[in-house]
């Protein structure tokens, strides 16, 4: 016994690893465990034997099984001290900053578009992205053959041949959401219409959905005058310079009669542009008085009432207010960008405490 003794209690000091630690476990105290056959054989003694041999046997046992034990206990505590020692880590290094997320340029823009137009007693309105035909061209006086409505231009939604609902299009324009508002609220209105809008369209300037906001004023003396002075306060808020020159040419588009594509005043210096100053000039959106046929089909009396539009691109103009040369990067979701272009956020824009203060 004596033997057994010193054999287990050397071998276990000596083993270098959990495993060897449990074969030696099986070895000794397990079901076929030389300790454990051992104290089988006691039913075959004579009560003299076994009253010596059982009391001797027990004591091997818990020795051999404390003695497991703390080897094991020790093998562990090695083991964790070399994984720190792999794994040190300096605790008087600063902490590391939690990274905080940015407002995307087209959401702030959007932002300081609102604020601008709600200083000047526009209100907000919005309609669905899928729209009828009818909303979408017919009311806005766009005729049948005109190539907007080609499916080259326009993504129109499936429909199946027995199908007799009209024809559906991702809308082209926020357009539709002045019918709409024509319709629900009547005159005087005062709106603009932010949102997305679908063309099929796709180059370093163009993109199949964008950000478009357009603008609805209609009153009894509505006239070609207020629709100057309201863009040009809109472009001196926005790009925030104190005086702008805009220049209306002539156009033609078919829900507004006149109409003018509008132009600023502008110069490019090493590579820079600055708003109201230089001999360039820029277009940067479109315009007109509301045509009778459009104000009819919003269910106001063109007789009555007159009114002007306007829309221009969101995208666009945080290009050119932000110094971004590629639309496409708008959309690709570069975490690099972002920090780059982005805003801070709870930062909300406003004519009072500043509108892009980044």
């Amino acid at each position: 016994m004596d033997d057994l003794r010193e054999k287990y209690l050397s071998l276990i000091s000596e083993a270098t690893d959990e495993t060897s630690l449990e074969n030696l476990r099986v070895q000794a105290v397990g079901k076929k465990g030389e300790i454990s056959l051992q104290m089988r054989s006691l039913g075959k003694m004579s009560p003299e034997e076994r009253q010596l041999a059982g009391p001797a046997l027990n004591a091997l046992k818990d020795e051999v099984n404390s003695a497991l034990a703390a080897r094991k206990c020790s093998l562990s505590d090695a083991a964790l001290e070399e994984r720190l020692k792999g794994e040190w880590l300096d605790v008087t290094l600063p902490g590391r900053g939690d990274r905080q997320g940015s407002i995307h340029p087209i959401s702030q823009v959007w932002g300081e578009v609102t604020e601008i137009f709600a200083d000047m007693g526009f209100s907000v309105a919005e309609g669905p992205q899928i729209e009828s035909d009818w909303y979408n061209f017919d009311a806005l006086n766009i005729p049948s053959h005109h190539p907007a409505r080609a499916e080259m231009d326009t993504f129109y939604t499936y429909r199946h041949q027995d199908d007799d609902r009209p024809p559906h299009v991702l809308r082209t324009h926020t357009s539709p959401v002045q019918i709409r508002s024509m319709e629900k609220n009547g005159a005087p209105l005062r709106i603009i219409c932010p949102g997305r809008v679908y063309r099929a369209d796709y180059d370093q300037t163009h993109t199949p959905m964008f950000h478009q906001v357009e603008g609805l004023a209609v009153d009894t003396d509505i006239t070609m005058a207020n629709l100057k002075w309201c863009l040009e306060e809109f472009v001196k808020a926005f790009f925030e310079v104190d005086n702008v020159e805009l220049r209306f040419r002539a156009s033609h588009f078919p829900f507004t009669e006149p109409s003018a594509e509008v132009d600023i005043r502008c110069s490019w210096s090493g590579g820079q542009l600055k708003i109201g100053e230089g001999d360039d000039w820029m277009e940067i959106l479109g315009s007109g008085m509301v045509h009778p046929k459009v104000l009819n089909a919003g269910g106001i009396d063109p007789e009555v009432y007159q009114g002007f539009a306007f829309g221009l691109g969101i995208d666009r103009i945080a290009m050119l207010k932000y110094g971004i040369p590629d639309l496409r990067a708008f959309f690709d979701s570069d975490l690099r960008w972002l920090r780059h272009y982005g805003f801070n956020a709870l930062d909300k824009p406003g004519l009072v405490s500043g509108l892009s203060r980044s």
